[in-house]
């Protein structure tokens, strides 16, 4: 390996998932409209992986982000507010020659063609990121280690470090990867698609959005995307409103597994095992009046895998990712405090009938009611 020499983790580790990746600081409008035409904005953050540790140190867990910010005041305000949310920060470098990515975003819909997002991050800290310069000891310190796909597309430094962390060895933490497919991310003649799929094949648990597999590698349908993923133990096919379609297996040879059964959850010791047959569960999506619809995936990410930690069913986990996402639909930033863990567990409990019924709406994760309540009319 190239980095340092990794430790072992188990289920006695002080940390429960390490999040790596850019965060940035991001300009939100006053207002609908072109960025042209917006008049001002106010600062908040946003990273793929910073928004999954806020998230899930927010609803209780031990949670790690490490990346690499620069020497300046935006840098100081990125690691100030995720370390707010109980989020340990500790592993974070600063860059002293390169700056603090940044970004300005339009108030609609991302899948919307008025959408707009002007990037400033090219040279940014966290693009310096490689096997070199990361703390190994932290990133391996956890019971799972959270990267996605856009870590590998800025640069060839930060793809270096993904093939790297994602290589089969001895007290690899389990990988969590997150697609996150992002085209205009990635460099001029880098063949993305075969990039994000050969590191998706890497990791134990998978996070792909229906969508994104058809654009990036042109596979249509759930049971294809698994068909062209077989190496992970979990992969979680996330399909907009019509829900998600989570297959589980048992273990497989290679680095440790998220079991279909394993009451343990994430952290159990060992490597291999006989290859099980998927089990597939389809979970439907809630119905969510939305306010924006940004930071939903990785709010999902989160609740699965918190619950995941948690040793729940694999619908259960399904159910608290569609909570956490809808807790962050129902705001207009892109992280928020997600529901108590009593309130979430009562939710996620419902029978399919009274869940088919919930229908959520700004302010619902304050809601101190009954299940068959928490609903808008």
């Amino acid at each position: 390996m190239s980095g340092p020499a990794a430790g072992t983790a188990d289920a006695a580790t002080s940390t429960d998932v390490v999040c790596l990746g850019e965060s940035m600081v991001t300009f939100l409008p006053s207002q609908p409209g072109r960025l042209a035409d917006v008049p001002s904005f106010g600062r908040g953050i946003g990273g793929a992986e910073s928004n999954v540790a806020c998230a899930l140190a927010a609803a209780g867990h031990r949670a790690a982000w490490v990346g690499r910010v620069g020497a300046d005041g935006f840098g100081d305000h990125l690691v100030e507010t995720i370390a707010s949310y109980g989020v340990d920060t500790s592993a974070v470098r600063r860059d002293p020659a390169r700056p603090t990515g940044i970004y300005f975003r339009t108030a609609t819909d991302r899948g919307t063609d008025t959408h707009e997002v002007a990037y400033y991050r090219a040279g940014s800290a966290a693009s310096a990121m490689s096997p070199s310069n990361v703390p190994y000891e932290e990133l391996f310190a956890g019971r799972v280690l959270h990267l996605s796909g856009i870590t590998a597309a800025l640069s060839a430094d930060c793809l270096a470090l993904l093939r790297d962390l994602t290589a089969a060895r001895p007290g690899r933490p389990l990988v969590s990867f997150d697609v996150n497919h992002r085209p205009r991310l990635w460099r001029d003649g880098e063949a993305d698609a075969s990039v994000l799929l050969e590191l998706a094949r890497r990791a134990d648990l998978v996070f792909v959005g229906e969508d994104e597999a058809e654009e990036a590698w042109g596979i249509v349908g759930a049971e294809a995307i698994r068909a062209a993923l077989p190496e992970p133990a979990v992969v979680v096919v996330k399909r907009g409103s019509a829900g998600a379609t989570v297959f589980a297996s048992g273990l497989r040879p290679g680095p440790r597994s998220f079991a279909a059964g394993d009451a343990a959850g994430a952290g159990s010791a060992g490597a291999g095992g006989a290859e099980g047959a998927d089990t597939v569960t389809l979970v439907p999506a809630l119905r969510v009046d939305v306010v924006a619809a940004v930071g939903a995936g990785d709010a999902f990410a989160a609740g699965f895998l918190s619950a995941t930690l948690r040793g729940l069913p694999v619908r259960e986990r399904a159910r608290h990712g569609h909570l956490m996402a809808a807790a962050v639909l129902t705001v207009p930033g892109d992280l928020t405090d997600p529901p108590a863990r009593d309130h979430a567990d009562r939710l996620a409990a419902l029978d399919d009938e009274a869940w088919g019924r919930l229908r959520l709406g700004p302010g619902w994760t304050a809601a101190d009611r009954a299940p068959e309540e928490v609903r808008t009319p």
